[in-house]
């Protein structure tokens, strides 16, 4: 598997009163963007994290110095992912430019990064020489792949690199028990982040029973995370991470840590520490 640690902080509107049954949770799934930055330095993230008790974050950016600040400020919480983003409509076209693979493996000679994505992809575009080549750099780099995608493109993932570890973003396009279940067992290396699906895995704040046997089944293949793709995000983060507490509650402790902290840790303790390289 794969990689190494980090990230915790700021203040809200409203301070949470939860009492976490697992403190230390780990956000794996974060944006820090550049329109983010007004509001928000490195230094208030941190301290939101810290304020509800998220000791480590994956963090992908735009533009990618923002999660190399973030990693330089606590390099034993924050894991920083390589975005590929420098302006919007790459998120829709990114798969038409020929030069992305050269940018991404000139960025990838600095060690500090432990994965790849946010990476939006759907099944028309799935055959793409540009999404070949990225899957083809994230696994030879040994580095997981972070998609917001459709089913067909996760077969075409593991199509193009067997061994590849893809992080599904929010449980898929359709996120359904039973087609998770399919693929789950389909592919060792897949792992399901849930972010943005609060509403579907616990309608009202009550876990529903079908997701309740699928996080059981396959509670060493499931992350969480709030999906901080907006600034409005980071200003209700406290009450979002509440919400995934609440129904993360309902599920034996266990399961609960595994999810909300001890996956994402194996995932990225599993592989050396590198060092980082200097942001300029």
């Amino acid at each position: 598997m794969r990689h190494g640690l980090f990230f915790s902080m700021l203040l809200l509107s409203s301070v949470s009163l939860a009492s976490p049954q697992i403190p230390g949770l780990f956000d794996a799934h974060l944006h820090y963007n550049a329109d983010q930055v007004k509001m928000y330095s490195p230094v208030d993230i941190i301290r939101i994290l810290d304020q509800n008790e998220v000791n480590t974050a994956v963090v992908t950016s735009s533009p990618i110095s923002l999660a190399l600040q973030l990693h330089q400020l606590a390099p034993n919480r924050i894991i920083p992912f390589l975005g590929l983003y420098q302006t919007d409509k790459d998120k829709q076209a990114w798969h038409q430019d020929e030069e992305l693979p050269v940018r991404v493996a000139q960025a990838l000679k600095d060690p500090a990064w432990r994965g790849i994505g946010e990476l939006h992809l759907f099944a028309e575009h799935r055959h793409s020489p540009i999404f070949e080549r990225i899957a083809l750099l994230a696994d030879s780099h040994d580095l997981p792949l972070l998609v917001h995608t459709d089913p067909v493109v996760i077969d075409r993932l593991f199509e193009i690199a067997t061994n590849i570890t893809v992080i599904w973003a929010h449980g898929g396009a359709y996120p359904y028990p039973e087609l998770l279940n399919d693929y789950l067992k389909r592919y060792p290396n897949l792992y399901i982040d849930l972010s943005m699906r609060n509403e579907r895995i616990a309608p009202e704040g009550m876990l529903d029973p079908e997701w309740e046997l699928l996080l059981m089944e396959f509670s060493d293949r499931f992350l969480i995370g709030v999906d901080t793709y907006s600034t409005q995000r980071w200003q209700h983060y406290s009450a979002l991470i509440d919400t995934t507490r609440h129904w993360m509650d309902q599920l034996p402790l266990e399961v609960e840590m595994a999810i909300g902290r001890e996956n994402v840790l194996r995932l990225f303790q599993s592989r050396p520490e590198k060092t980082t390289t200097t942001v300029n």
